[in-house]
């Protein structure tokens, strides 16, 4: 008995951890990187790059002949009708010059690091809207609290008014404008509980997980740091670290491989070849013969054209992704020395502020020192205050994300 009361009691602990995961942000990326469709069916691109390049370096496959001339169908003696017949065994095999299957080999391993760095890319662009998804999630969160702890505060001064309706202190009206007032703070409870859920989807989305939305919840750090590092770091770091980047350098110096190869195609390759036989009544034979295409029109001079201008259009495309870079990395940085500017007052003077304010005409208002004016404006001022602190936190992270998006690696947690 007492065993089974133990693997109940066990059962139901392990069946309350499982209905309340709850992810950090590490472990959601980890999770991401793992499960997400997208990334999954890229990593099989860059399997197929390196199975090219097995294609890439194979050789030639020699060929064999073999013949049987001067077969008598109508031979003088039926007994011998192989007697005057030639049989010839052949091989050749084509030789490919000035270094084919190793440039064939070089341009596809360069193919591949190419899928490299843009699934890097890809997996750079799915890990900001993870990002986002994460950062609407924790604001929402924040908002939820900040809704429930209104509402609830507000209740208590509703209690506090009806007690004073029946002392006679304040006249039905006045209750009955504070009552309608709570509507407000029920409707963003209620708000608020839809953007968290619809934020929690979008992660899931992502994720390619099946959880009920109930039982998934994530865990974070909802506030900001007040110092960045200047912008030429960011800028240093992004040429490093920009995937897109990498990837247009690594597509022209795959051009420049590519270039070499139709050069190298453009020349002669011959065949060898043996063949040995029979000649009656020479009993056995066997001599040599080389094959050398004349290449007197056909030099591959269009893919030798076609290929040194691939070089010149991606060197453009590699300027034009240096430009990008910088333009994401300012554009990133603008937008989160803006979020700070704001939010600095808000935390050093306005939040405490409102509170005190807040406070203050409450009390007053409860002693009869305030007007029922005064105290709505305060709630709603109070209110305010901390939704656009909380929104602005919010607009914060995302120019992190942003950011980090920009310069290519997470440079701010």
């Amino acid at each position: 008995m007492a065993a089974v009361f133990a693997f109940a009691l066990f059962a139901g602990q392990a069946g309350f951890a499982q209905q309340n995961q709850v992810y950090t942000w590490q472990q959601l990326r980890d999770k991401f990187e793992a499960a997400n469709p997208t990334v999954q069916a890229g990593q099989l691109s860059i399997d197929e790059s390196r199975s090219q390049e097995i294609t890439a370096y194979l050789r030639p496959n020699p060929d064999f002949t073999f013949t049987l001339d001067q077969v008598d169908p109508f031979p003088s003696n039926p007994y011998r009708p192989f007697t005057y017949t030639e049989p010839l065994f052949s091989f050749s095999y084509l030789h490919e010059r000035e270094n084919k299957r190793e440039l064939r080999l070089e341009s596809a391993k360069k193919g591949t690091a190419v899928s490299v760095s843009q699934q890097a890319d890809l997996v750079r662009t799915l890990l900001f809207s993870l990002r986002n998804a994460f950062v609407q999630t924790l604001q929402a969160k924040s908002v939820l609290n900040l809704a429930q702890e209104n509402l609830n505060y507000y209740d208590k001064l509703l209690s506090v008014s009806r007690d004073r309706l029946k002392a006679g202190d304040i006249a039905q009206v006045d209750l009955d404008r504070l009552e309608l007032q709570r509507v407000q703070y029920e409707s963003d409870v209620l708000t608020a509980q839809v953007n968290l859920r619809t934020a929690k989807i979008q992660m899931l989305a992502l994720l390619n997980d099946r959880t009920p939305v109930d039982q998934f919840d994530i865990t974070g750090t909802f506030d900001f740091k007040e110092q960045v590092a200047p912008l030429d770091e960011f800028r240093s770091a992004a040429l490093d670290a920009r995937p897109d980047l990498r990837a247009a350098m690594q597509a022209v110096d795959k051009a420049k491989t590519d270039h070499k190869l139709a050069v190298s195609n453009g020349s002669t390759d011959p065949t060898f070849g043996v063949d040995v036989g029979r000649n009656p009544p020479i009993q056995a034979y066997f001599g040599f013969d080389v094959t050398i295409p004349l290449r007197i029109f056909d030099k591959n001079q269009g893919e030798k054209e076609r290929t040194e201008i691939d070089v010149r259009r991606n060197q453009r495309l590699q300027e034009a992704a240096r430009t990008q870079v910088f333009s994401d990395v300012d554009s990133a940085f603008a937008t989160l020395s803006s979020s700070l500017a704001l939010l600095r007052p808000y935390k050093s003077t306005y939040l405490q502020q409102a509170a005190r304010v807040r406070e203050t005409i409450s009390f007053a208002y409860e002693h009869g020192g305030a007007s029922l004016l005064d105290f709505l404006n305060a709630q709603s001022d109070y209110r305010s205050i901390q939704l656009n602190y909380l929104n602005l936190i919010g607009s914060y992270l995302t120019a992190v994300s942003q950011l980090n998006l920009a310069v290519g690696r997470e440079v701010i947690q």
